[in-house]
């Protein structure tokens, strides 16, 4: 499983991806964990297709 975090690395961006890697080793989930910190690539990939 992968879970990618989107956030430009403000405060909260950074505690939702420790939060997470956190939650994902107490609970012993095979995942890996990608942090999406490119405005673009988080507009173009992801925002866009909510629209």
């Amino acid at each position: 499983m992968n879970i990618q975090v989107l956030g430009t690395g403000c405060p909260k961006c950074k505690a939702l991806e420790n939060a997470t890697r956190e939650a994902i080793t107490k609970s012993g989930i095979d995942a890996t964990v990608t942090k999406i910190d490119n405005i673009n690539e988080i507009y173009y990939d992801y925002a866009r297709a909510c629209y």
